[in-house]
């Protein structure tokens, strides 16, 4: 097995150094040129021959060990491959430098990291937080931004209980039909709903926003770098535009922003909605629980996947502690067992 690894090993070096080689190489032993093809497939066929007429394997082993190094590579293959080494690693070497270039942009802020609760590996979401962010969603964003991938039965064992939902989706009014005699008509929400668009189309939106499009935010903490530390930071980092910094009509300034031109005004203050559970409606803690919410809608199964991930690590424990037991007093006689031929004395 170990000859035949040395074989093909053998083959992919001469294949490296003859494809792609459109000179020929001299052959000293009878001194005329041969293509670079030719010369391995005649050096692959006295490895394999030996091995097939079942001549000595000391021959082809050593023809095998000889192909495996750079020993036997002309001065111009070594000039080749140092130049494209060192061609690639430029090249690598200058995209580097480019993306860091790129990210030492001074033309936006990097949010710092917040002590989010759900951070650690088995920590789950804040679902009152989450309720309180559905409020805000509901009550201020929904105004101008859709979220038209969650539907209003996914709330229910999350922030809402299932009649709470049904409630929730009763309050709009759905386009639905056609109808026995082929109208449309209008009726109240359903659970398998989803959350309405404030506009009709994207036509309507810039119309209505200075002709920005305002995102759908079904999964908004996925699509951002920085995730919810993101949204937490461009809803509460409004401030007025420093010297030099020229805003169009319409644009407000927030260094978190790319750019620091941003087309929507400031949304949340202190008290522009009431909690229905009384919590203190704050700028920080009505960015909180709205980002809190869109990390629930980004992911609908952070909670789920860490609950598994507990589960995975107590059957590999487990798995752990079998496999030892195994490999400590059963495999360790298999491993170390010898079976010695002992022919019968004639």
């Amino acid at each position: 097995m170990h000859d035949i690894f040395l074989c093909v090993r053998a083959c992919f070096v001469c294949a490296c150094v003859s494809i792609g080689q459109f000179r020929i190489f001299f052959h000293p032993s009878k001194s005329r040129v041969v293509p670079p093809l030719a010369t391995m497939a005649a050096n692959l066929g006295r490895i394999c021959g030996s091995k097939l007429l079942g001549t000595s394997a000391g021959v082809g082993l050593q023809q095998v060990k000889q192909l495996s190094t750079t020993k036997a590579w002309t001065n111009g293959q070594k000039k080749l491959i140092a130049s494209v080494g060192a061609v690639t690693g430029g090249l690598g070497a200058l995209l580097f430098a480019l993306e860091s270039s790129v990210e030492a942009s001074g033309t936006e802020v990097h949010p710092p990291a917040m002590p989010w609760s759900h951070k650690g590996i088995i920590s789950s979401l804040d679902h009152q937080s989450v309720r309180r962010g559905y409020e805000v969603y509901k009550q201020v964003c929904s105004a101008c931004h859709s979220m038209r991938y969650i539907a209003y039965r996914n709330l229910i064992g999350v922030s809402h209980t299932e009649a709470e939902a049904k409630a929730e989706a009763e309050q709009i009014m759905v386009r639905d039909g056609p109808d026995d005699t082929g109208n449309y008509f209008d009726r109240p929400g359903k659970l398998s709903d989803y959350f309405p668009s404030p506009y009709p189309n994207e036509e309507a939106a810039r119309a209505a926003n200075n002709g920005a499009y305002p995102p759908d935010l079904s999964y908004i903490v996925s699509a951002r770098k920085g995730g919810e530390d993101y949204v937490f930071s461009l809803l509460t980092g409004y401030f007025d535009a420093p010297a030099g910094v020229v805003l169009r009509e319409g644009q407000y300034f927030n260094p978190y922003f790319p750019g620091g031109a941003i087309s929507m005004a400031q949304v949340l203050y202190n008290e522009v909605i009431e909690y229905s559970d009384g919590t203190p409606p704050t700028t920080s803690q009505l960015a909180k629980d709205v980002a809190t919410f869109l990390k629930w809608t980004s992911e609908p199964e952070h909670d789920e996947r860490k609950q598994l991930t507990i589960k995975a690590f107590g059957i590999l424990a487990f798995l752990a502690v079998i496999s030892y037991y195994i490999k400590r007093h059963k495999w360790s006689t298999l491993k170390s067992r010898k079976i010695v031929f002992v022919p019968k004395e004639k």
